[in-house]
């Protein structure tokens, strides 16, 4: 349990001493007018408190993915501590801030433009493709699961369920940001911190053992750590779904200074959250053996649900439902509306009017209906790795900006560098992918990220002679 207590000290000292060292290279200017202030249109630019955006963007990034995606990767013992307190400090939270911060100081425009500003407009083409089908991946995702739950709770059938929320969707997607999300969000986000310190504290109440730190793969079928177990835990650690969220936070912001506490602070949250379910997991169930075991029979949704109804009784359950069925549902709709301001800002849509934002959200939710009718489990397979990889473009993009602002790179450039190698890596051992050996696959992953660092570092080169 030493491990455990340790780890989330960490996290919490990251978010005060690393953090405070982002902020700094970034170089934070409360004298900027920032485009909640100066762009505001009763749409998508509404100035919010940051207590009030910090809890809509920590449910914007969170939603299932701290939970089940630290419970799957449970699997792996507690060398997914080390991932979870690492990559969330020195990747994931720097990605956040860097989307979030980025995207203040251009307007409140979406990854998709930012990355095309300093990496140019081939990598901006390709960027907004790959993050409109991300989103509505995500969306699907988050249709599909809490429906097929709902519907196993309920006598009503799954589809529809899925019309149901579809329709909320749509809603939330059109609707001016503090009319639904700012309303409701701030209540949902609570609620899955108070679920977390809830199984926390019933783990160490009921004197379950948290095993402590070991290198040693206990993944029961042996599945390698690299690159699997940086793919599984993705929203614990980084995830490029996050910088796809920021900029719907980016344009309520009031204050530059707001940044550290709101897209920083958030990740580090979310890291906590994913550490207290990694915990829970390995604890419950003694064990990856026994976990796999109840993975295989239910899956993520029943582990959570019989965890939370153990530990936590009846408030567990209901805690549980929310879990499972209310925060995916509030990542999947602001799936579509960020999807919908990437297509806005490509096409130079203006969104105030009403009309605009249906043009594009219709024909969106079109496509989302029609991959609602394809396998649930390729779907997010594919999810999984196109989240690490906008994840690594974003940390590049990033890394650009530091260069060509003469500034400290290397907070950025090393978590591209290895989040290149991962991404790589599984795409050509997956089943997904290739299918190569992994001898073969992680040479290639390693390869293309000594190759990408070289490429960026030859720019690095060219801009000190500008």
């Amino acid at each position: 349990m030493i491990t455990f207590f340790l780890s989330i000290a960490i996290l919490i000292s990251g978010y005060f001493v690393y953090g405070k060292f982002v902020e700094n290279v970034f170089g934070i200017e409360d004298t900027r007018q920032t485009p909640a202030l100066s762009m505001e249109d009763g749409v998508d630019y509404i100035p919010m408190s940051w207590p009030k955006i910090f809890l809509i963007q920590f449910l914007n990034i969170a939603g299932l993915g701290p939970i089940f995606g630290a419970v799957a990767g449970a699997l792996w013992g507690p060398a997914a501590f080390l991932w979870i307190v690492f990559g969330c400090i020195f990747a994931g939270a720097v990605h956040d801030y860097f989307s979030g911060m980025l995207s203040i100081r251009h307007k409140g425009t979406t990854i998709a433009e930012i990355v095309g500003i300093y990496l140019g407009d081939n990598a901006k083409n390709i960027m907004r493709v790959f993050s409109v089908v991300l989103l509505i991946l995500v969306g699907v995702v988050f249709v599909m699961g809490p429906a097929g739950l709902l519907s196993n709770l309920t006598s009503m059938n799954k589809s529809l369920w899925i019309a149901i929320i579809i329709i909320y969707y749509l809603l939330a997607t059109v609707l001016p940001v503090d009319k639904l999300i700012g309303k409701i969000y701030p209540i949902f986000g609570a609620s899955l911190l108070i679920m977390a310190v809830g199984i926390a504290g019933g783990i160490i109440i009921k004197g379950y053992t948290i095993p402590e730190i070991t290198l040693s793969n206990l993944h029961p079928k042996g599945t390698p750590i690299f690159p699997f177990l940086f793919i599984t835990i993705a929203c614990g650690a980084i995830s490029g779904f996050h910088a796809t969220q920021s900029p719907l936070m980016a344009r309520c912001v009031r204050k530059e200074s707001e940044g550290r506490r709101i897209f920083y602070g958030s990740m580090i949250a979310e890291g906590i959250i994913a550490l207290i379910w990694a915990a829970a997991a390995m604890a419950f169930f003694r064990g990856t053996d026994g976990l796999s075991v109840a993975l295989a029979n239910g899956g993520p949704a029943v582990v959570v649900n019989t965890i939370s109804t153990s530990l936590l009784g009846k408030v567990g359950g209901i805690l549980a439902l929310l879990g499972v069925v209310a925060c995916p549902i509030t990542s999947g709709d602001t799936a579509f509306r960020s999807a919908r301001l990437v297509i806005a800002d490509a096409i130079d849509l203006k969104q105030e009017k009403i009309a605009n934002r249906f043009y594009i959200a219709i024909p969106l939710f079109v496509i989302g209906v029609a991959l609602t009718l394809i396998d649930f489990g390729i779907i997010w397979r594919y999810f999984s790795w196109a989240n690490q990889t906008l994840a690594m473009i974003v940390l590049w993009a990033a890394a650009m900006y530091l260069v060509k602002n003469k500034k400290n790179h290397w907070i950025c450039t090393i978590p591209a560098v290895f989040m290149t190698g991962v991404t790589t890596a599984y795409i050509l051992q997956a089943k997904e992918g290739l299918s190569l050996a992994s001898s073969i696959s992680n040479i290639g992953g390693i390869g293309i990220a000594v190759l990408c660092f070289g490429m960026f570092m030859r720019k690095v080169n060219m801009e000190k002679k500008i």
